[in-house]
């Protein structure tokens, strides 16, 4: 699928009358809702993960006293790059001569932003691969690298570039939790059948919107069509036992999620 960072021309009218369950961070959803609802879709906000500060700062200012003695700065997402630059910015600044590099391009429009320019990020699949596979991390054979992402989350970024030969550390500058949710409204909009299809860019969103919603609610999810943001939450779907169909976006970018919603409205017409 082609994407950009604009609402694609084909999708003007290309949601009209479609449900679509919105399980971004409330801080992060709205962009996407407006695209949606831009399209003639209705946004049900359901929020199924809240950033917030790590539970204990220590190891992380550590990490940052220290960011002069790294060559490579990696930021996992625009969450990374917000709780971070905050406190870098709080003290020294970032190092003259480090390299910055971003997974995805919201982490990398945050850096510039905020006037830091981006060396290294991939120019469509936004995931630790798609970074690994770029020319620059080929060689780091003996280069100190600092990953700057929320606590937990994926090994395998680290886990390649120490055996490409770099130290890698972590700085872990915020937190995912699982919001308190009162889950009343959403039960009565599936059981009116207003909701078709639920979006999700994570496997922990998927994870906490399966809890969240309760033995009677996996009831209606079971049965909910998919749109998901990586292979990953496809597999973690199937593993739940989620039987409806589950279509992938090239990526978790508001316009790669909206481009995918719109091919699955072409193909899933609603039935009277």
């Amino acid at each position: 699928m082609h994407s950009n960072d604009n609402q694609p021309d084909a999708a003007a009218h290309g949601l009209q009358g479609l449900g679509v369950l919105v399980t971004r961070p409330q801080h992060q959803a709205e962009p996407f809702c407006r695209l949606i609802e831009q399209a003639g879709g209705d946004a049900i906000r359901f929020p199924v993960l809240e950033v917030t500060d790590p539970g204990d700062s220590t190891a992380l200012n550590k990490r940052l006293d220290q960011l002069a003695e790294y060559q490579i700065a990696i930021f996992i997402s625009a969450n990374a790059v917000r709780y971070a630059m905050s406190r870098i910015q709080a003290r020294a600044g970032l190092p003259a001569g480090l390299r910055i590099a971003a997974i995805g391009r919201a982490s990398a429009r945050e850096l510039q932003h905020m006037g830091v320019e981006v060396n290294d990020c991939p120019s469509r699949q936004f995931d630790s691969e798609a970074l690994l596979a770029l020319p620059g991390f080929a060689d780091v054979a003996g280069q100190r690298i600092l990953i700057f992402r929320g606590e937990g989350g994926r090994e395998h970024l680290a886990s390649v570039l120490r055996e490409r030969g770099a130290t890698v550390d972590y700085a872990e500058v915020y937190r995912r939790i699982r919001p308190a949710a009162d889950t009343t409204n959403l039960m009565q909009r599936w059981a009116r059948g207003e909701i078709q299809v639920i979006t999700l860019t994570s496997v922990e969103a998927l994870r906490n919107l399966y809890e969240l919603v309760g033995k009677l609610g996996r009831q209606w999810l079971l049965h909910t069509d998919l749109i998901v943001a990586s292979e990953r939450i496809q597999q973690q779907a199937q593993s739940l036992g989620l039987s409806a169909s589950i279509t992938v976006a090239c990526n978790a970018s508001d316009a790669a999620m909206l481009e995918c919603l719109v091919q699955w409205r072409q193909s899933h017409p609603f039935r009277e």
